[in-house]
């Protein structure tokens, strides 16, 4: 009889929020498998206690805790801590900390030289570069639990890059693909949280909407797959069963297709590429339904443009993009910001922005600060940007 495989380690950063929680049903669904050995959560104390008990993780932090909170045994605070639980000797470091958040913690298991499963596209917008360098130096890997660059780490296993003609990460378009430009200065938080396809957390749903996910994913495939920005494209695909797709030298087309299940990609990270019995269910491709690709519409979604020349242009500008993202689709969600803003605003910031060459941590820092600054006194003046 053979050798059952060894259970791996798992840290998990972003222990409670949408990915953190669906990377601890596919833990519990496969306990001999996984072994969770450490967890953050930003300043949800009760739900970080909740995965502390049920899992009897030793090693926890919360970054940001609530004055008044009492942290579960072997819980620290601060974003300190966080950092020594993400450099643990584990197996797989899971990155589900949502946006800039995640930056300090991720380098921390770079610079340990864990295999990272992150879910975090903003750490690479922000420090590609950097990222890249210290994982060379210590050897840590990156393994993609987002659908599409999950998709096109599933698609390139066996292949040579070289031999790639283009990537093209698929989108669904979100609630507004189809909606009349000139209705766009109605469109309401609701609205904008209402994705036709996905179930996410807020921030993201947002992205989604303005379609600035999708150009924050040229930036993360570009890093990812050390990839000309000129051979990845994005396509708009309703139904959001082609989760990416990979077009070869040859002519040839591979895609990789399934149901909108976020602990398919989930699972494939945290078993280090190792497929798992039932995880999802497999769809039926032979019933009828037809398979719509679009091009993006530039009018309708500029964001996507937006990122990639901010990505092309490198520096701290893809930082900027992101920090005046985060910005914007907070000052959103609190009803600071029209819909029709946030776009138009994260342009005039990447514009604005000092350019640096080879940035350090401590320069995109700066620039995560400027831009956040830059974004805040925009709106609190008014301001209309074109």
């Amino acid at each position: 009889m053979p050798e059952s495989p060894p259970r791996r380690r798992i840290v998990l950063l972003g222990a409670t929020g949408s990915i953190g929680r669906q990377a601890c049903d596919v833990m519990d669904r496969y306990p001999d498998r996984f072994d969770l050995i450490g967890a953050v959560a930003g300043s949800d104390v009760a739900g970080l206690a909740a995965v502390v008990e049920r899992f009897g993780v030793e090693r926890s932090a919360v970054v940001n805790p609530p004055g008044d909170a009492v942290l579960p045994a072997g819980c620290a605070a601060g974003i300190d801590a966080a950092c020594a639980v993400a450099a643990l000797d584990a197996d797989v470091v899971c990155v589900a900390i949502t946006g800039s958040a995640a930056l300090r913690p991720t380098l921390a298991a770079v610079d340990a030289g864990r295999v990272i499963a992150t879910a975090t596209k903003e750490v690479l917008v922000m420090a590609g570069d950097l990222v890249r360098t210290r994982a060379a130096a210590t050897g840590a890997r990156l393994i993609p639990i987002d659908s599409e660059h999950s998709a096109l780490w599933q698609c390139l296993r066996g292949e040579d890059i070289s031999t790639v003609s283009r990537l093209v990460l698929t989108a669904s378009g979100g609630p507004f693909r189809d909606r009349p430009l000139d209705t766009f200065s109605t469109i309401t938080k609701s609205e904008a949280l209402n994705h036709p396809t996905w179930v996410m957390g807020p921030k993201v749903t947002i992205d989604s909407a303005t379609m600035m996910n999708k150009g924050l994913e040229i930036i993360e495939a570009h890093f990812l797959f050390d990839i000309d920005y000129s051979r990845i494209d994005v396509a708009v695909h309703p139904d959001s069963v082609v989760h990416s797709y990979i077009e070869f030298c040859d002519g040839a087309i591979v895609a990789q297709l399934g149901a909108p299940d976020m602990r398919v990609p989930i699972a494939l990270a945290l078993a280090d590429g190792e497929r798992l019995p039932g995880v999802g269910h497999t769809m039926d491709l032979r019933d009828g339904r037809p398979i719509e690709l679009r091009s993006v519409d530039a009018k309708r979604f500029p964001a996507v443009g937006i990122a990639r020349a901010a990505g092309e242009a490198g520096g701290v500008r893809p930082c900027v993009l992101n920090a005046a993202n985060e910005t914007a689709v907070s000052a959103f969600l609190d009803d600071r910001c029209r819909f029709e803003q946030i776009v138009p605003l994260v342009a005039a910031a990447v514009e604005a922005a000092p350019q640096v060459a080879d940035p350090s941590l401590d320069d995109l820092l700066d620039a995560d600060r400027w831009a956040r600054e830059w974004t805040a006194a925009a709106l609190l003046e008014g301001a209309e940007v074109a």
